[in-house]
């Protein structure tokens, strides 16, 4: 198999908020959230995960699952971003999660396509519309300071229910860092990992397509991804790791040769099953964050 360019796929949308912009409306905010993650589907190679050129190490869903579940979302992300402009307890942005999840389900016929994405976009989308009515502030580190002043305590109680999905009971039995801790702990791996990265990425001159490739090696090189504990253990979470941090060793999505690398990693991934779903959350995350701001 000869490795497709990157990126190179049909309704690709790599535009980003223009810097001109001042103030982001609840719709502007959703919109850049629905935006985000079809970034995230668009970019390929991105191993063992669904892309518009296939479906990684999934037989369930394809690009269209996807692309049903994230237009089914497209409201829910502009209601996030105005409860959190009127800042609304936790609670009312769970009950809205929760309805989320519903449409996902229904669009998809009961495939989990988005769950984390709505967890974890959602309230960024929520701190970005708080941030907004502080002053129209929205770079990354304000977005985050929303984050933790209005819903920390919220999500740090939250980090003592018992889990019931896959990845949580994963996280548990492993002893790793589950998704509610990351948000409890302000996303540490989006904005310490992914948004240095992505700013690393621009400053030596990567076109978007290979910043998003860099992020998501970035990404899945220090997160504690449950879905791939839950697929594969420990040894397949370790033997993604390996994977990311070899890629970033020969130069990351700035080498000649990193495509072939990449694809090469994606086929490893497919035959091993493993799918690093939590990456391509915060990669999603990552692409959100670009769109509200004038960088990540």
């Amino acid at each position: 198999m000869s490795a497709p360019a990157l990126a190179s796929v049909p309704g690709a949308v790599h535009a980003a908020v223009p810097k001109a912009a001042v103030h982001l409306s609840p719709a502007a905010i959703g919109r850049a959230a629905t935006l985000a993650l079809h970034d995230e589907l668009a970019l390929a190679p991105k191993p063992g995960l669904v892309s518009f050129v296939d479906s990684g190490s999934h037989d369930d869903m394809d690009a269209h699952t996807f692309m049903r579940s994230l237009f089914a979302l497209r409201r829910y992300f502009v209601r996030m971003a105005e409860l959190g402009a009127q800042r609304v307890p936790f609670a009312e942005l769970e009950r809205c999660g929760i309805a989320a999840e519903a449409r996902m389900l229904a669009a998809t016929g009961g495939i989990n396509t988005h769950r984390g994405a709505i967890f974890v976009l959602g309230l960024l989308c929520a701190a970005t519309g708080a941030a907004q009515v502080q002053g129209g502030q929205r770079g990354a580190e304000a977005i985050r300071a929303s984050l933790r002043a209005h819903w920390g305590q919220a999500l740090t109680a939250r980090t003592q229910r018992v889990p019931t999905l896959p990845g949580g009971l994963a996280a548990r039995r492993f002893k790793l860092r589950s998704a509610s801790q990351e948000a409890a702990l302000g996303f540490p791996v989006l904005f310490e990992t992914a948004v240095p990265a992505w700013r690393r990425a621009q400053r030596r001159g990567l076109d978007l397509p290979r910043t998003r490739l860099d992020v998501f090696f970035a990404l899945m090189a220090e997160l504690d991804d449950s879905n791939l504990a839950h697929r594969g253990g420990l040894e397949g979470l370790n033997f993604a790791r390996d994977h990311a941090r070899s890629f970033q060793a020969a130069g990351g999505a700035a080498d000649a040769h990193a495509l072939a690398r990449a694809w090469d990693i994606h086929r490893a991934f497919v035959a091993r099953r493993l799918s690093p779903g939590g990456c391509a959350d915060m990669l999603a995350a990552a692409c959100f964050l670009s769109r509200v701001g004038h960088e990540p």
